[in-house]
């Protein structure tokens, strides 16, 4: 692609932008028109929102995506079970495709949640803290979190009160799935139960269809299938946006992330992440030479 883009740089005359060429209207062009279109430039999305591992981890983590190709292939598991979209599928209405949201109600520890949503955008898990009390489950229970995230605030970092591993099932009991989701807990209130991001649709190996509002994962015995309405995604949304003005309109949510970065622990300190430690003091590495050059130390060291 590159190569046909450079090609024909300066060199030959680029029809779109003949003047001639676009009043002849002749027969040709119009066989053109139905062609499979020609390239000539080439556009991409690329980058994914920073994450907070330290030197060594993306190390490991460029290392993993950059192997080479193992001889003998490894399938994750469920993957062998083909998931497809049909008319039988197909609910009895469908209204605006692709503008409400996906919201299912999977049974998380040993409660049903009629609000938690699919989002496909999410990079993580959340669950409220409000939503941990329902299921009584003590907040001692939580691990410290890795770091902040990013898309709850323009321009604010949102720092979860911890993480903790909730058992999520899909399904009935005659044909259901069980797995482990790591969720970030998060002190503001939501309209929401829960999200679920990329990282559970990847644990169920769960295969969303926005249009019919419809996930589909591997089962024991069949493909799960969970659906939701339209009706229910409709009262989901207008609350969600109401509740999102209101805040918008206000301070409450951010005077919380203020409040919640205040109290969040600090985050551990990594051998590669080149900050001093407590405790430290300077000292000239040649005390008959004054260039500048010192060396950090801890400050319990004797003098000598």
């Amino acid at each position: 692609m590159l190569k046909k883009h450079f090609d024909g740089l300066g060199f030959k005359k680029d029809a779109r932008n003949d003047p001639k060429k676009e009043k002849s209207g002749d027969k040709e062009d119009n066989k053109d028109d139905d062609g499979f279109p020609a390239v000539h430039d080439c556009y991409m999305i690329y980058g994914r929102p920073s994450t907070q591992l330290t030197a060594r981890q993306r190390k490991r983590e460029r290392c993993e995506v950059f192997a080479a190709r193992m001889a003998v292939p490894q399938y994750l598991s469920w993957s062998s079970t083909p998931i497809t979209f049909d008319r039988e599928d197909h609910p009895d209405k469908v209204v605006a495709p692709g503008v409400y949201p996906l919201v299912v109600d999977p049974i998380i520890v040993n409660t049903r949640l009629s609000k938690v949503l699919m989002d496909g955008g999410s990079s993580l898990n959340i669950i409220y803290l409000e939503t941990l009390d329902l299921l009584g489950i003590n907040r001692a229970q939580l691990q410290p979190s890795a770091g902040g995230f990013h898309g709850v605030v323009p321009g604010k970092k949102a720092l979860p009160i911890g993480r903790i591993d909730l058992l999520v099932s899909f399904g009935t009991a005659a044909n259901f799935r069980k797995e482990t989701l790591t969720f970030e807990v998060v002190g503001f209130r939501g309209t929401y139960h829960a999200i679920i991001g990329r990282p559970g649709y990847a644990k169920f190996m769960a295969i969303p269809n926005y249009t019919y509002l419809k996930l589909k994962m591997p089962g024991p015995k069949v493909v799960i299938t969970v659906s939701s309405s339209f009706e229910h995604a409709y009262k989901c949304d207008v609350e969600c946006v109401e509740y999102g003005e209101a805040v918008g309109s206000s301070t409450e949510l951010a005077s919380k992330l203020e409040a919640l970065a205040a109290e969040a622990p600090e985050p551990k300190r990594y051998a590669c992440s080149f900050e001093p430690a407590e405790g430290t003091k300077k000292i000239p590495l040649d005390p008959n030479n004054s260039d500048g050059k010192v060396l950090t130390i801890s400050a319990d060291l004797d003098p000598r």
